[in-house]
């Protein structure tokens, strides 16, 4: 028997009961730099997506550096849907493609600030990471009249954890370090 070793992954449960992460060895993305798709994409925007979306069943796909978060209907069932993501998946890493086509359009800059530097400062050190670990993302959307707004993506939409993660997480954690603060929401 042959074994592929450059080929590496495992799959992680999220908070989410519909979303399992998909965990690879290799980079999919640039660090930072993430894309969240709930509608089926042209392989110029993503070939990733575009092939994963081919599966029955799938209704999203979060692509972030080193994993791919899929989100299933909720009348499929993951035994049935776990082998074609991940011979989808495998097929994909093995093309040697980019996750992210020339077609993908990337989050244009916000404007800054003292306060909004600040926002974004704790979104990328402290909470992006954490919510990584879940499969979701938490993507800084805008900053006015101390409200801070965020998009949240991944295993986060949807997920029955996500609005004790915006309010007990990152509305708590934003308030305690920036007193301008006042609300987050979701956008």
């Amino acid at each position: 028997m042959v074994t592929d070793l450059a080929f590496r992954m495992h799959a992680e449960r999220t908070p989410n009961p519909q979303s399992i992460k998909w965990v690879l060895a290799s980079d999919l993305a640039p660090p930072g730099v993430s894309a969240n798709f709930h509608e089926r994409v042209s392989a110029e925007v993503s070939p990733l997506a575009a092939r994963l979306f081919e599966v029955p069943g799938v209704e999203g796909v979060f692509i972030a550096s080193r994993f791919v978060t899929v989100t299933k209907a909720e009348d499929r069932e993951w035994p049935d849907l776990a082998q074609p993501v991940v011979d989808g998946i495998k097929a994909f890493v093995t093309s040697g493609d980019p996750a992210l086509g020339p077609a993908f359009d990337a989050v244009p800059q916000l404007p800054r600030g003292e306060v909004v530097d600040r926002i974004r400062a704790i979104l990328e050190e402290e909470v992006r990471p954490a919510v990584a670990m879940d499969s979701g993302d938490v993507v800084f959307a805008g900053y006015h009249d101390g409200i801070v707004e965020v998009v949240l993506q991944g295993s986060c939409v949807g997920c029955p954890s996500a609005t004790a993660t915006l309010r007990f997480g990152i509305e708590a954690r934003l308030k305690e370090a920036i007193p301008e603060v006042e609300q987050v929401v979701q956008v």
